[in-house]
């Protein structure tokens, strides 16, 4: 068996529709992307749903596919969000992701985000962990990427069948949801009870926030709430790199991300230059993928700006993005060893005029030695529909990559 090498370059949000501010183009149509159409023009390409047409999927959701695993491995977002961020956490957890957010005297969610809050997150997270509820359930919280957030809830007698408090996009304006049971159990009732006290609690705590009072005063919103969502508990999953028998390594600004990767076995290399944004340091990124590879078999690097401009609706600045995107891939492109694949792909589409992610298929394409290169010559949505990939599932695509570096074991005699 021949085995070869791959990175995995993943733009998130990539996809989107077409824009009246962009001429009725895509911003990725839109964007300057040389070095992305270079790759169109030597590689293969074609359209990934991440699981089928028209099904929206989350991040987590996502990359979880994007590594090799199947959708109905998926643990919850919160105990991805927790393994990405380090945190500790024990059998019995139920583990949530959250948001540092605003909201007025009566409970309406000014902003989700609170104002994209980025500083002083350790501080406020710090006010309100280890807090102790009843009967010995203790809560705790820690910072990941921006605005958001991990809350751990321990105890006995708990359960993760409870719903979100967070409204979510584009809800801004309506009170935050209260805490309900999924189920009957009386697990989920006490925990749905605890989880609604603990977020009062919270709110009476981070309302008089030295650093929230500060943030006030400079007119900025004062991340005075916790919204929750995506309760779960880890749950056990046999490793891709175990698996397949390879080894790999994740770069990322972005807990999520990091998350999968560690669940999956990979590696994770991150650094605070890394913020999951547009300001992320793509030279310090492309160098690690490089480095990274000598010692790997198979390299995920991530960028997450554009999935952001699409939900905050700005179609100029997503284009942007992209742009970083397409100089980060080619700077890979510049030191890439011959023996080693390099794909793009995203993790689902965020359409700017939506603000949220949406079903749409994203462009994905391999680029690398023995490639059957289609007639396609820009990457973007439209034109990547006509290649030689064709159209496939993520689960289709990442097997596809596996293959062609020597992992698929062959079926039948």
């Amino acid at each position: 068996m021949l085995y070869r090498k791959a990175i995995v370059a993943i733009a998130d949000g990539l996809g989107d529709r077409p824009h009246p501010l962009l001429d009725n183009r895509t911003p990725l149509e839109y964007a300057k992307t040389p070095n992305l159409d270079r790759l169109a023009s030597k590689g293969i390409t074609g359209m990934m749903d991440l699981i089928s047409s028209g099904i929206p999927v989350g991040t987590d959701m996502g990359h979880l596919i994007l590594f090799g695993y199947q959708p109905h491995h998926y643990p919850g977002r919160g105990p991805i969000e927790a393994l990405g961020i380090g945190m500790d956490v024990k059998p019995g957890d139920i583990v949530l992701r959250c948001n540092f957010a605003t909201v007025d005297e009566n409970g309406v969610v000014v902003d989700r985000r609170a104002g994209r809050i980025r500083e002083k997150t350790d501080e406020i997270a710090q006010a309100i962990d280890g807090m102790e509820l009843e009967d010995g359930v203790q809560v705790y919280v820690k910072p990941a990427t921006e605005h958001r957030a991990v809350l751990i809830m321990r105890g006995g007698g708990l359960s993760d069948k409870i719903s979100d408090s967070d409204p979510k996009a584009p809800n801004d304006g309506k009170p935050y949801h209260q805490v309900e049971a999924l189920d009957s159990s009386e697990e989920a009732k006490r925990t749905a009870h605890l989880l609604n006290l603990f977020l009062k609690k919270a709110h009476s705590i981070l309302s008089f926030h030295p650093v929230n009072v500060e943030r006030s005063e400079q007119g900025k919103l004062p991340a005075n709430f916790i919204l929750t969502r995506g309760a779960g508990q880890v749950t056990q999953l046999e490793p891709i790199v175990q698996q397949l028998n390879f080894k790999g390594s994740c770069i990322a600004g972005e807990s999520t991300v990091l998350g999968v990767a560690q669940l999956a076995g990979f590696r994770t290399v991150t650094d605070n230059r890394m913020t999951g944004n547009i300001d992320t340091d793509i030279e310090l990124k492309a160098r690690l993928a490089i480095e990274e590879i000598a010692n790997n078999d198979l390299v995920y690097v991530h960028l997450k700006a554009p999935d952001i401009k699409g939900h905050d609706n700005e179609p100029f600045e997503k284009a942007r993005a992209i742009e970083l995107f397409d100089r980060m891939v080619g700077l890979i492109v510049q030191q890439l060893p011959d023996n080693v694949y390099l794909a793009l792909a995203a993790d689902h589409s965020t359409p700017c005029e939506v603000g949220e992610h949406t079903g749409e298929p994203v462009p994905v394409l391999i680029y690398g030695p023995s490639i059957r290169r289609d007639r396609v010559q820009q990457y973007n949505e439209l034109d990547c529909a006509y290649g030689g990939l064709g159209h496939l599932s993520g689960s289709e695509f990442i097997t596809t990559l596996h293959g062609l570096m020597g992992y698929v074991k062959k079926q039948g005699n």
